[in-house]
């Protein structure tokens, strides 16, 4: 598998595909038809705009800023503002719930004839009737008589004249309010075929419809296209476009770019523009460029608001650095600037992420004494914290206190125990949480599906995995790149690495851009093949500009180098970590602890674990797991149960892995007994036990002679636990063997056959060498020989071998 993979997967990352044409919409469309075709829409984009300069200086100017912020309007009536009388009649007509669409041909004359007594015709004014009205229809949130209006003054002979840039915009923007932005893309198509004149502010209301309705890619080409044809972009367009790029992952690099070219226009960025590049942060845990606009936007004469520091503080929460945001929360409280229940969010937040629970917890106290009340997404982000260092118990009491102080959960909060009780295998409460999101009134959202296919995927449950992606996109759900990212993990972790890759390669077809998360998710895939050289290289390309790595790259890399077998280079990345020239990180010292383990590397092991307590970096229930599994798989009883008790005075929740490892520990001792012990006590906790469990309490009756016992589980196995695999039979088959017993070892290897398990190297091995040692060559010969008839689909290869080993035997 890991070779096919090596053949699949390309040294550098492709870059997304070719853009698809532009305002086409199939997957919103009820009834599909062919979209304008892209050449003849851009060609004709005719705005009557000069080129910028770009020399001219940059000269800040106050600006009159449009949106909702900046409406005299806001929550109260509408205004008529400019409408004239005749304006101010029609609309109310318009809105009128009795009024018949059919009438509206004559109700819209009126605006056209001369009445006695009034000023002469005058195109001005008839426009601006025309943009209040439709203004009007919109803010009555009127869509379709909005456009019925639109359409109707298009249609007369002046409407040239009429249809100014001003009145487009404002269509489009309504359009695009309504999620209609599909007609708002066909509309701007047909005004530019026809030559009206479309300028920047009816460019910018069609990237901010398509920016609110999730349509990313065509908002750019928009924003591409009036640069091409000479339309100047205004701060406002900027400002969104800068927001876009941040939705959709783009390269840190191209953000900056962006805002140069900003700036060489003659455009200065101003206070939004700030927060929106400190938001842009967040996703690929870029803390050192939020530090560095906070320091360029201080430079330019503005103070930073609630929304720069609380865009900081997000931003240090998923990078996990906990120092950092109290030092914002200080800065924040010195300007006079209150924190908010956002802030304290984002710092319980940051604390969580980085383990320190303690302090999380404490920060929610703080909030309570300063009158700010916890909120649903506080208790989510708690719940969220415990589940992840493994303390269910915690996260339980988090939801309790939740419910009690009257917090209603939403989708987040059930996302959250999903993944909790998934995690633990106990897939019975988990499809009940996912039912009670009706029972609560919510809707499975797309974090929903991610969640399941992560949890069903980090099970090795390949079919499942399938089968929810399935279903959700059978719900309506279009994958995004979150969801690509997590079926590439999945896929990975199920063993299916051609699959994960075949993702990859979906995910850049549908013109979704790989971010630092894709980057780990392929990463991580590669470490589970330990296809290290190939890491190394995807390390390299990302270094080289494409995005910045962090704590969970290099974790990968570890990973890497460990199923690769390459402890010198895990060594030596091992002693970059120690030194700092890679942060230490608590993941980090966690992930070293659990690769130093899997390699079987006492004293390196122990040497992670003790920096990560020297350091003040708190174990979870992984770390706990991988020193548990080091001191089993060494019989050093008296160690694993000093890390038990660590885990139970922490107040974690043990979980199938720290069962399995007590089992196999028990397992190879005098008291092997316990191991099924210990198999009974989680299944009555409603632990699902998985193969491994199994075949570890198999092998304990079977190295004792057990052999009814062992049966007894296998019958038990085959009724309600994990079909048998090639370990399962092979123990028999060696039991029985190291028994003299090859008539039943023989009838193993006929059942498994038969039951669609092919034996390998191992199943063989086991009976041609016990036969060796009790001197039974003639015996020996004969099993070999009639092979065939055993298993008809044995290779010669693998028969040739197993004469040469009875001859190597014998000598």
């Amino acid at each position: 598998m890991a070779e096919k993979l090596k053949l699949s997967l390309p040294v550098l990352l492709p870059g997304p595909p070719p853009s698809k044409p532009l305002f086409s919409d199939h997957h919103l469309s009820t009834t599909p038809s062919p979209p304008p075709p892209i050449t003849p829409l851009l060609q004709n984009f005719q705005p009557h705009t000069q080129t910028p300069n770009p020399q001219s200086p940059i000269i800040p100017r106050r600006r009159r800023r449009i949106g909702k912020s900046q409406d005299a309007n806001r929550g109260k009536p509408w205004s008529h503002g400019r409408l004239s009388p005749p304006g101010q009649r029609i609309l109310q007509t318009l809105i009128d719930p009795t009024f018949n669409l059919a009438q509206i041909d004559e109700l819209l004359l009126e605006l056209f004839e001369q009445q006695p007594g009034e000023s002469d015709f005058s195109v001005e004014s008839l426009s601006l009737d025309v943009l209040g009205i439709v203004k009007g229809l919109g803010f009555y949130k009127k869509c379709d008589t909005a456009l019925r209006v639109f359409e109707w003054v298009r249609n007369r002979k002046e409407s040239e004249l009429l249809l100014n840039g001003s009145i487009i915009a404002v269509i489009i923007s309504i359009l695009g309010k309504g999620g209609r932005v599909s007609a708002a893309a066909s509309l701007l198509h047909n005004l530019c075929k026809d030559g009206f004149d479309v300028d920047v502010y009816a460019y910018t209301s069609m990237i901010t419809a398509f920016t609110s309705n999730g349509r990313y890619r065509e908002a750019v080409m928009v924003f591409k296209k009036m640069e091409e044809v000479g339309c100047k972009p205004t701060l406002i367009t900027y400002n969104v476009i800068l927001n876009v790029y941040g939705k959709m992952g783009m390269p840190w690099n191209k953000m900056v770019g962006l805002v140069d070219r900003m700036k060489s226009a003659g455009i200065a960025p101003d206070s939004y523009t700030y927060n929106t590049l400190i938001s842009c942060c967040r996703r690929g845990n870029l803390y050192e460029e939020a530090a560095g606009v906070l320091k360029e936007m201080k430079l330019a004469g503005f103070s930073p608001d609630k929304v720069t520091y609380n865009a900081l503080l997000d931003v240090y929460g998923k990078s996990r650095r906990s120092k950092e945001a109290m030092e914002v929360l200080q800065e924040m409280e010195g300007n006079g600037c209150p924190p908010s229940i956002v802030t304290y969010n984002s710092l319980i937040s940051a604390y969580a992420r980085d383990g320190l629970l303690e302090d999380a917890l404490e920060l929610k106290n703080q909030m309570v004494e300063k009158g700010i009340k916890p909120d649903v997404f506080t208790y989510t982000t708690l719940l969220s914290g415990f589940e992840k260092a493994g303390k269910d118990k915690a996260a339980v009491q988090i939801f309790e206190e939740m419910r009690n102080e009257g917090c209603k959960p939403n989708i987040c909060t059930f996302n959250a125990l999903i993944k909790m009780h998934g995690n633990r295998g106990k897939f019975t409460e988990m499809m009940k949480v996912f039912e009670d999101i009706k029972t609560f009134q919510c809707s499975p959202d797309i974090v929903t599906w991610n969640t399941l296919l992560s949890v069903f995927g980090q099970n090795g449950m390949d079919s499942e995995v399938s089968g929810v992606f399935k279903e959700m996109k059978r719900a309506g759900f279009v994958p995004e790149r979150d969801t690509f990212n997590t079926l590439i993990s999945s896929y990975s972790r199920c063993g299916s690495f051609d699959q994960a890759m075949a993702v990859y390669k979906r995910m850049l077809e549908a013109g979704v851009n790989p971010d630092l998360s894709s980057y780990n998710a392929v990463l991580a895939a590669l470490a589970r093949g330990g296809l290290w050289k190939q890491s190394e290289k995807v390390l390299a390309e990302m270094k080289d500009g494409r995005c910045k790595p962090n704590e969970l790259t290099y974790c990968s890399l570890l990973h890497a180098y460990a199923n690769g077998k390459e402890i010198e280079r895990m060594c030596a990345l091992a002693e970059e970590i120690y030194s700092g020239i890679i942060e230490p990180r608590a993941v980090l010292l966690k992930t070293l602890v659990l690769v130093n383990s899997k390699c079987d590397l006492l004293m390196e092991t122990e040497r992670a674990f003790l920096e990560l307590r020297q350091r003040g970096f708190s174990p979870d229930i992984t770390t706990l797991n991988a020193m548990v599994s080091i001191y089993g798989r060494r019989q050093m009883v008296a160690k694993a149960n000093e890390i038990l008790d660590c885990m139970k005075r922490g107040g974690f929740t043990p979980s199938l892995t720290t069962y399995n490892s007590l089992m196999y520990m028990y397992s190879r001792s005098a008291n092997f007994e316990r191991s099924e012990e210990i198999l009974r006590e989680i299944l009555a906790k409603g632990i699902r036990p998985d193969i491994i469990s199994y075949n570890t309490v198999i092998y304990a009756y079977c190295r004792n002679g057990r052999m009814r016992d062992a049966s007894r589980v296998l019958s038990e196995m085959r009724e309600s636990g994990p079909a048998p695999d090639i370990i399962t039979y092979n123990t028999f088959i060696a039991s029985y063997a190291a028994d003299s017993m090859f008539v039943e070892a023989i009838d193993v290897v006929c059942y498994m056959i038969k039951h669609g398990c092919k034996p390998n190297q191992s199943t063989y091995n086991s009976i041609v060498d016990w036969y060796c040692k009790l001197n039974r060559r003639d015996e020996a010969s004969m099993f070999v020989n009639n092979l065939r008839k055993l298993d008809p689909h044995i290779s010669m290869d693998e028969e040739c071998r197993l004469s040469e080993r009875m001859a190597k035997k014998w000598s």
